[in-house]
Order: structure tokens, then sequence, then C-alpha cells
């Protein structure tokens, strides 16, 4: 068609109401006033002219038809929008190929070792117990349901108490390491899992009273890779309500240094858990801090990976451009196992790119660029500052070479609202017919008042905030470009780093007044090998990680 014809065309069906309306068609009732559209437009900051009003009016008007309709349109919370978010630029996304994966070789212990020293151990030297027949999965599976069903109410850290399967699993776990079909350092080892992941047959809850009763009719890709690698469920884990703090159905999940203290979240349980030797390690997800704040709070390592790297297929949905799933553990090392085992495309979500995973636990770290973010850490005052110039310090015993640098962090903090969009929309049915009232925590921080307000946000400024996003992104690629590793204090640069999708590692480094307290270190996109590799020098040179919670 010519650009005549088109142009023909178009004021054809533009006149088409004005035509129905002069034959004689009844007018459409007023939606909206312009007073109304007067009074909202104030809210972004916008003034047009009565005549604008007047032309705007039947058009908003016709829009809330459409609204209403799709709110009709039924929704299941696992639909994703019909778009995607990939953190780095266009065209630099990384290649499949075989991944370099060396761990370390841990050997077993010739005796077993008492049970309140096996509780804590790391998945790495469990790992070699179970595999040398030192201890049996299913010894080590009544172990922590014991340790499970003692100190869980403590921490209320636990939803679902998985004895059955995990009985189950142990057994067939011993069946198969005795035949020789032993699958890998997962296997026969109990876990948990944060109780957002889908489990066919079993609660899934998301630690929110209108699901606590629950139960999917499928298993979520992450469950199904622990259970192909040989894991044991022993929980599904306590989260705060649907992705926020600590506070659930249930009750505040506890931290195991001081029962009077949150674990903070949301995932509370996974941390709570891990750090008070109930499981082996446990699955946790993060979209602003909800990996890195519990796993600081319970003295235990937490990965949070970079977004796209691990499938959220049959996980709860809070915001799709943020999500990221990750392990929580009791050493270094252990992230890498874990994470080697649920990475990698599963076919179903969208965002997951087949980069390889690289993790050489005897990397030379003089062969990596390593940066620090001093002027943070010069920035604290009192014990905490001590504290972290000692965790330099022997970084720096450890063989770490490091030069300051600033990380370009300058907009993340305008950009929060991307997260309460895309949460408001995720839970939007429940804001609508009222069940939100139902949780616990209703305050103005609340997710109930969060989801309200957030119905105020506009497309545009929704759109506008990616676009920023994406100067974001730019500037945090260009600055990667030059360093392997950053080692910052952990809640610096958080908010940049999970808006543009960079891996962080999150390590124990002391305690201030009881309290334990966390050395972070980010990498580069789909590298996470690299923070993890000094990460693992720092622990190897401290004994932080090895501290028992006073739970016992």
């Amino acid at each position: 068609m010519d650009r005549r014809k088109w142009m023909k065309t178009m004021a054809a069906l533009s006149a088409a109401p004005a035509l129905e309306a002069r034959q004689g068609a009844p007018a459409p009732a007023a939606r909206v006033t312009k007073e109304q559209l007067a009074t909202a437009l104030k809210l972004e900051g916008l003034e047009f002219s009565d005549a604008q009003l007047e032309m705007m009016v039947r058009g908003v008007g016709r829009a809330l038809g459409d609204y209403e309709r799709l709110r009709k349109i039924e929704m299941p919370y696992e639909t994703e929008p019909a778009f995607s978010f990939h953190p780095g630029l266009a065209g630099r996304q990384p290649q499949a190929r075989k991944a370099l994966f060396r761990p370390s070789v841990k050997k077993a212990p010739n005796a077993r070792p008492k049970d309140e020293d096996l509780a804590f151990l790391p998945l790495t030297e469990l790992a070699a117990l179970v595999k040398a027949k030192r201890v049996s999965s299913e010894d080590l599976t009544k172990l922590y349901l014991r340790r499970l069903k003692e100190y869980g109410p403590k921490l209320l850290c636990v939803v679902t108490l998985t004895e059955e399967l995990a009985l189950e699993q142990g057994r067939a776990a011993d069946k198969e390491i005795r035949a020789g079909q032993y699958r890998g350092p997962l296997h026969g080892i109990p876990y948990g899992l944060k109780d957002l992941f889908a489990t066919k047959g079993i609660r899934t809850t998301w630690g929110a009273e209108p699901f606590q009763e629950q139960v999917p009719g499928h298993d979520s890709t992450v469950y199904e890779r622990l259970r192909n690698a040989g894991g044991v469920l022993a929980a599904k884990l306590s989260m705060g309500a649907l992705a926020m703090g600590g506070l659930w159905f249930g009750g505040m999940t506890k931290t195991p240094w001081n029962l009077k203290e949150t674990s903070s979240g949301s995932s509370a349980g996974s941390a709570a858990a891990t750090g008070a030797g109930l499981v082996g390690y446990a699955i946790g997800t993060e979209t602003r801090g909800s990996i890195v704040s519990p796993s600081i709070r319970c003295g235990t390592v937490g990965l949070r990976p970079t977004y796209g790297r691990v499938p959220r297929t049959g996980a709860m949905g809070l915001s799709w451009t943020m999500d990221k799933v990750g392990p929580i553990c009791r050493g270094v090392e252990d992230c890498a196992l874990v994470l080697n085992a649920i990475y990698g495309p599963d076919g179903r979500d969208r965002t997951v790119t087949a980069a390889p995973f690289d993790w050489q636990a005897s990397k030379p770290l003089a062969s990596m660029r390593i940066g620090v973010a001093q002027k943070a850490f010069d920035g604290m005052k009192g014990e905490i500052k001590d504290l972290y110039a000692q965790a330099l310090d022997d970084l720096k015993k450890a063989g770490v070479t490091m030069k300051p640098v600033e990380l370009p962090d300058e907009t993340a903090g305008t950009l929060g609202f991307i997260l309460s969009a895309e949460a408001a929309a995720a839970f939007d049915d429940i804001t609508r017919d009222g069940r939100v009232g139902e949780l616990k925590d209703q305050g103005p921080g609340a997710w109930p008042n969060s989801f309200r307000t957030s119905r105020l946000i506009p497309a545009v400024e929704y759109i506008r905030a990616q676009r920023a996003r994406t100067l974001l992104m730019e500037k945090m690629e260009k600055f990667f470009a030059d360093w392997d590793v950053v080692v910052c204090p952990p809640y610096s640069n958080l908010g940049s780093t999970n808006l543009t999708g960079h891996p962080q590692v999150v390590v124990p480094c002391g305690f201030v007044k009881g309290a334990p307290q966390g050395l972070s270190f980010l990498g580069g996109l789909w590298k996470e090998g690299d923070p993890l590799r000094v990460a693992l020098a720092y622990e190897q040179a401290t004994e932080w990680h090895a501290k028992r919670p006073p739970i016992e």
C-alpha cells in the first residue's frame, strides 16, 4: 500500500467514532473527566492545556475498558511477560563452549567424625566422606533430620520437613554409590530449598498466607537438577512472605548467632539452616540482597550468580528482570560445586544463556586484576572499620594484590522502582481481591503498601528507567573490561550490580558485637569463578568460616 492510500485509510478509521455519533449512535458515557486527568497528570509532573485534555478524555476512557478486559484474563502466577532481560550489551553475549572446571580434591579422613562435627562440615568434605563410604547418605540424612526437628522450631526456618522423601533419596544414593554409580559431589548430600521452588506434591508456600496450602503439580528446574545430581531434599525452608525480609506466616526466622535477632531475608531459612548445621547446603534467590544479606547475618557463604545463569522455571517470580538463583553454603568451593550442578539453559527460561561456568580452585592470584573499593572502606568508623582493615590485610597476606577503584553506581537508587513495578504486576491479583491483606506485615515498607503504591508508576517512566539501566550496564561493562574482581563492603554497589546482573560472593569475615560480618567480591558477567577464587584465598587464610553459632 502506498503512502497516500495508507493515510486515507487511517483518516477513515480515526473518523469512524465521530461518523457513528453523527448517524445517531449513542455516545459512550464519559469514564473520566478533564479535572480527573489534570489531577492525575500532576503526579507525573505534567500539565496540559484545556484543549489537549479534552482530546485525551475519550482515549483514556477507551483504555480503561481495555484494562478491565485485560484483568479478566486468567493469569497463572508462573506466566512471565513477553519480554526478557539479558545482562551485557548487544553482540557481546558469551558463546557456548566446554567449561573449564577444576575443583580441589578432598581426601576423606579414616575415621567418621562425631555428629556435632559432621553436621558443620563444608560440602567438599561431606562429599569426600560419602564417596569413600565413611558415612552413608542415610546416616547423614538422619542426622540432619534430627537437627532440623530440634533446631528448626527455634530458628523458625523450616516450612515443610520432607522426611519420608529424604530417607528414600538417601537410601537410593547409598545403593547407587555401593554399585559404583557415583554421580558427583552432591550425591547423597541432604540440602534445603527456599520455599518458592515448586516441588510436585509438596507444599510450596512462598512464605505467604494466601499460598500456605499451595501444592504444585510440577517440579522446578532447580529441584530436577539437584535430584539428578543425587541430592537429598531434607526440607523446604522459610522465606520472607513473597520474598521480602525474614517474616513469614510461621513467624520471624532467626539467625543461629542470636535467637533474638532476625536472619534477614528473603532467603532467610536457607541461610539460617545452613549456618546452624541443619543441612549440607541450601538454595536461595536474590532480587536485591536476598542471598547476600541473610548469608551475612547467619555467617554463611552466599553466591549470587550472573542474572540468567540458573533457570528460574518453577520458581516464584518477583521481578522478572532481576530475580537470580544461587547457593548458600558453609564454604566457598561448595558454592562452585552447587552452581555447577544447576546452571545452564533448560529450554524453558528464555533469559538463561549457554555460557560455560569456569572454576579453577588453584588459579594463580597473580594472574588476576583485582580492585578494592577503598573509598567505601575508608568511609567506615569505629569497630567495623577496624574489622574490614584487618580483612583487607588478611587478603594481602594471602597473596592478593589490590588497587583502589570506584564502581559506577550513581543512578542505581533512582532505578529502584523497577523492582517495585514488576513485583506489583506479579501480585496484582491478590492486591485487587484483597488477599494481600492476609500478610502479617502491613506496614508502610511492606509488600501490601508497595503493591498499592506501585499501581501509580507510569509505564513511560518504567521504560525510561530500563533505558537508564542500559546506560548503567554500559558503564559497568566498560569498568569490568579492566578488572576481574572488586573487593568491597557487602552492601556497597548491591543495588547497581543487581540491576546490571553481575555476580557477587559474600564470605564471613568476623564479628561486631557478636553479629557476623561479611566481605564481598564482585566479578564480571558470566565469570563467577573469579570472585569465588579470590574469596577462596581469603577463606583459606582465615578461620571465620569454621566458627559455629552458639545454638548448641
